[in-house]
């Protein structure tokens, strides 16, 4: 049976603790709030407490630490019986192998080695021998403590099994007749034989390009798109493929009727390939709806600011060209050996060379035809600019770049995603607080704010080529939540007033690394007020991914001392912690009005507007595992069930006014669709017509107020208009009707400082 459109979608995140029948008690609330689609996290079996899903032990079955396929029954009763439809997230590119025994095509490789019927699954390379699996402790003694136990070997928690005739002797005898070895874990980086997910030993690489490979993955999936009982899938880490566009034209001809979305992150101005898909999960779309509330003109003032903090100008170019080639030789030294190899007629230590340089200077994440030859053309200059005594290699292994049928050819894309995904998203947005509500994935922190001119152009082009393409603010990878980076966008209304107060706390409680610095001190008024342990939380993280000061792998314990007492007194210290609260509390008004503001151009805007679980109130998550915490769906009900009586909310600490945006905007899309289904910039005329933002959907106009610190600075909208593509209409959040060809923003935006309007008949 043909899947129904995909109007809008929901995301949660399903896992222990939150299973498939919790799950099914949401449908009513989400079809009540306008949602024609539940968006799941991954349901197949995943590793033992997974909290994410996304490593995936056993294709053949749904977790059962959710609720197994009864639940899933249970869950689909529930969304048909709510009128709602489902969107699964799916998992190709790698498989969960953290624990052994619960992957069983993994516990067979382990067993059999090349033998196993399983062996073709995996990404490994035999010819560099024994399987390694980075799981000791980084001592010499360490396999002292391997153990032989039940006819397996064990090492503390772990468990591995023993091949056919091997298992006589003590363990250490057993454990070197096997066909994999246990290794130090810091081991893994450098000497892995499995490809694996970015930098993540306990995720290895699959192999889906076997079409035996891809239909034992993918058939239960598969079977359920159908029979009906699934009308979107959500595909994710695309890039990580030996073959995507291979693997998605296979996909689409198994399940061409689902709605099919990709995880492809694209990085500024550039297009998504021609794959016989629906579009993207709506990264590019946050980039530009976020940089629409984000004042452009301050950017000299805070590149002026983040010199003055860190003593010194920093280069975007040269920071990402650093920490990518960081990433390229020391976190992904394993994958770059393996393409090395593949270069036998350059020395190895060359060949690593210049392949580092090239994946540091390759500009997106992986080049597809026809772009990638111009990305890859591009880098071999920039690779030639910064090491000229690797010219000869530079070209040699070019060359067999651009041959896509050699082997060489074949991996190095892969080997780009993940050294951009590390170095950049997972490094350099941690390094670089100039401004941090740019640092964000798929975004582009050199790009200071998006105009509405440009705005308009994006969403028009993506109306015309990608109407059914996610749009989101949120999602569970996004490094702070949408609320939280439209109240730091306010900072640029007010640069030399950030300028001075944080100046003024740095000096109060100074720590070595200024930089990181900045960034705690801008999360913190950000998400302010924030739990204690949830800040310190996230400084770890922070301090540890920028791997400056500090690192996962070599914690530096005297500088996390200062650091967690940084935190610390911003809650301890009185002068600090009032003057904190204070500048939290006079940004939270203007922050409210850009996230209202964000919230209803991503959900009116063309494509298929996502929300992310909770995100339907304010909501101040960080980087995960932030914002995977649970959510008060209670909460959100009975704010709901008093809008639908009639409440009219103001924009508050409650977050009424947001949820008010989210449900109408939502149920507009549902109930008319005819409303939505064209894009048309509107005109402001006017003194400040620079302050907003409208668009006609095709019938559905929608108005954002843009700076409203600088509007009231002004003298607020005074005569500014907007022309309405009919002589009556009426205003979804409010009930006002509006009559003529012109309104005055003033009148518009007297309750609200976004409007969405409708035709009377």
């Amino acid at each position: 049976m043909p899947a129904k459109p995909v109007g809008a979608t929901y995301r949660v995140q399903v896992r222990p603790g939150f299973d498939l029948d919790v799950t099914a008690g949401l449908a009513g609330y989400l079809a009540d709030l306008g949602v024609t689609h539940l968006y799941s996290a991954p349901l197949l079996a995943a590793a033992p407490g997974s909290a994410h899903g996304y490593d995936v032990v056993d294709h053949r079955q749904v977790n059962p630490e959710i609720g197994g396929e009864a639940g899933r029954q249970r869950l689909l009763r529930a969304l048909r019986d709510a009128g709602l439809g489902l969107v699964v997230d799916i998992v190709p590119n790698h498989a969960g192998v953290a624990v052994p025994a619960a992957n069983p095509a993994w516990w067979d490789v382990l067993r059999r080695g090349r033998e196993s019927a399983y062996a073709a699954w995996f990404d490994i390379d035999w010819q560099r021998g024994r399987l390694l699996l980075p799981v000791l402790a980084d001592t010499p003694d360490a396999l002292d403590d391997l153990k032989l136990a039940d006819g397996e070997l064990r090492y503390h928690e772990h468990r591995f099994p023993i091949a056919d005739g091997t298992g006589d002797g003590t363990a250490r005898e057993v454990h070197d007749r096997q066909h994999y070895e246990l290794v130090s874990w810091r081991r893994g980086d450098a000497e892995l034989t499995y490809r694996r997910f970015f930098a993540v030993s306990s995720l290895a690489g699959l192999r889906v390009e076997d079409p035996d490979v891809f239909a034992a993955t993918h058939e239960l999936i598969l079977a359920w798109a159908a029979a009906g009982e699934v009308d979107g899938i959500r595909v994710d880490h695309p890039d990580g493929l030996r073959d995507p566009a291979g693997y998605l034209a296979r996909l689409r001809e198994a399940a061409p009727e689902a709605w099919l979305i990709v995880e492809k992150i694209l990085e500024y101005g550039e297009e998504l390939p021609a794959w016989p898909v629906d579009g993207t999960t709506g990264y590019d779309a946050l980039g530009a709806v976020g940089g629409l509330f984000v004042d452009g003109d301050a950017e000299a003032e805070f590149t002026a600011l983040d010199t003055r903090l860190a003593g010194r100008a920093t280069s975007w170019a040269d920071l990402t060209h650093d920490t990518k080639l960081g990433a390229a030789t020391r976190l992904l030294a394993a994958e770059l050996t393996r393409l090395a190899a593949l270069a036998p007629d350059v020395d190895p230590d060359t060949a690593r060379a210049a392949l580092a340089e090239l994946a540091a200077a390759f500009a997106v994440y992986r080049g597809y035809p026809p772009e990638g030859a111009r990305h890859l053309a591009n880098a071999r200059a920039e690779a030639g600019r910064r090491r000229t005594d690797l010219t000869g290699a530079l070209d040699a292994i070019t060359r067999r770049l651009r041959d896509p049928d050699d082997e060489l050819a074949r991996r190095f894309p892969q080997f780009t995603g993940a050294v951009m995904a590390k170095g950049v998203e997972d490094t350099a947005y941690y390094r670089w607080s100039r401004f941090i509500a740019l640092n964000e994935v798929g975004g582009s922190p050199t790009h200071f704010g998006t105009r509405p001119g440009r705005f308009h152009r994006f969403a028009a082009a993506r109306h015309e080529r990608w109407p059914a393409s996610m749009t989101t603010l949120s999602t569970h990878d996004t490094k702070r939540g949408e609320d939280v980076r439209a109240r730091l966008a306010v900072l640029a209304e007010l640069p030399q007033r950030w300028a001075d107060a944080v100046t003024r706390w740095m000096a109060a409680v100074p720590l070595p690394d200024a930089a990181l610095a900045h960034l705690l001190w801008q999360t913190a008024v950000g998400a302010w007020p924030i739990e204690r342990e949830r800040l310190h939380a996230y400084a770890e993280k922070a301090a540890r991914e920028a791997a400056a000061s500090t690192s996962w792998t070599d914690p530096d314990p005297d500088f996390e001392r200062a650091m967690h007492a940084l935190v610390d007194a911003m809650y301890d210290d009185p002068a600090v912690s009032s003057e904190l609260a204070a500048f939290a509390a006079e940004i939270t008004p203007p922050g409210w009005s850009n996230s209202l503001g964000q919230k209803l151009v991503q959900l009116a805007m063309p494509g298929v507007p996502d929300t992310y679980q909770g995100t339907e109130l304010w909501e101040n998550s960080l980087v995960d595992p932030d914002n995977r915490r649970p959510v008060d769906f209670g909460v959100r009900r009975e704010l709901l069930a008093r809008l639908d009586a009639g409440w009219q909310p103001p924009v508050d600490e409650t977050g009424a006014a947001k949820l008010l945006v989210v449900s109408r905007t939502l149920r507009a899309r549902r109930d008319h669709p005819e409303l939505f289904g064209d894009y048309q910039p509107l005109i402001v005329h006017g003194p400040a017509a620079r302050h907003a933002v409208a668009f006609d959907r095709g019938g559905a106009v929608a108005v954002a107020t843009r700076l409203p610190l600088r509007l009231a600075a002004a003298g607020g909208w005074r005569e500014t208009t907007l022309s309405l593509p009919v002589k009556e209409m009426s205003c979804l959040f409010t009930g006002r009707v509006y009559s003529g060809s012109q309104v005055r923003l003033a009148d518009l935006l007297t309750t609200y400082p976004v409007a969405l309007l409708v035709p009377t008949t």
